[in-house]
């Protein structure tokens, strides 16, 4: 079961694609680490990487359930960094996305507390 649009939403705009691209060949550790869980439907739920709603690109992103998974590494510690994370995560909200946040210490201390989490969320979303 996925959600309806109420609004037309463009995604993985064509001028992001080579961005997109250099991005899933630069993939952080955690960013490969969790991929190895989320990939070929293992959760029983596609996901994607690197996928691009309007202007934001997403790290993994499930269209059928709406959820949208970000990864925080030390590029996300800034004050700056903080703000336009916020900022794009209401953006994505308000369009009836689902953003959930973890960090790359998560993904390196405890993966299998971190996909429990993510196995939480499909299940919340699906119904």
């Amino acid at each position: 079961m996925g959600f309806m649009s109420l609004e037309r939403t463009y995604q993985n705009h064509p001028i992001l694609k080579a961005y997109r691209k250099f991005l899933r060949g630069q993939g952080t550790l955690a960013e490969r680490t969790l991929w190895k869980y989320l990939r070929r439907n293992q959760l029983g739920f596609k996901f994607r990487r690197q996928f691009s709603i309007e202007n934001i690109i997403a790290d993994f992103y499930c269209h059928e359930l709406r959820l949208i998974i970000e990864l925080d590494g030390w590029t996300h510690e800034s004050e700056k960094s903080e703000k336009r994370d916020i900022m794009k995560e209401r953006v994505l909200e308000s369009k009836n996305y689902r953003v959930i946040r973890f960090t790359n210490e998560e993904i390196y201390g405890d993966i299998e507390k971190v996909i429990n989490s993510i196995t939480r969320a499909c299940e919340g979303r699906a119904k």
